[in-house]
């Protein structure tokens, strides 16, 4: 094995998305790579029938599974693996949100 630890598999939007973007480009000529995956998004989430994808990236995920197995088994460990944000940004906002709101309350209070 190289030492790099395996690559997340990508989801059934992105394996459809990355089939699909010639046809899209071609659909909408002159479009910004933004606005092919805004469009890919659309016709994704119109998609009736997503089987097909869906299974690949079971599949997909399956393969990785073991392949991330093999390189822990291997002396591989997760201390290149991205690691996981805690949503610590968002519970501030609430309480100050809350702050201001209750300061508005006090002021209706008043007067």
């Amino acid at each position: 094995m190289s030492g790099e630890r395996p690559k997340r598999p990508l989801s059934a939007y992105m394996l459809w998305l990355n089939e699909n973007r010639e046809s899209i480009k071609k659909e909408n000529p002159g479009s910004k790579v933004t606005d092919i995956a805004k469009r890919g998004g659309e016709l994704w989430r119109g998609l009736k029938d997503k089987t097909e994808w869906e299974q690949k990236a079971i599949k997909m995920k399956e393969e990785y599974n073991k392949a991330v197995k093999e390189y822990e088994a291997n002396g591989g460990t997760d201390s290149g693996a991205p690691k996981k944000r805690k949503k610590v940004a968002a519970k501030p906002a609430k309480k100050a949100k809350k702050k201001e709101s209750s300061e508005e309350d006090e002021e209706d209070e008043s007067e």
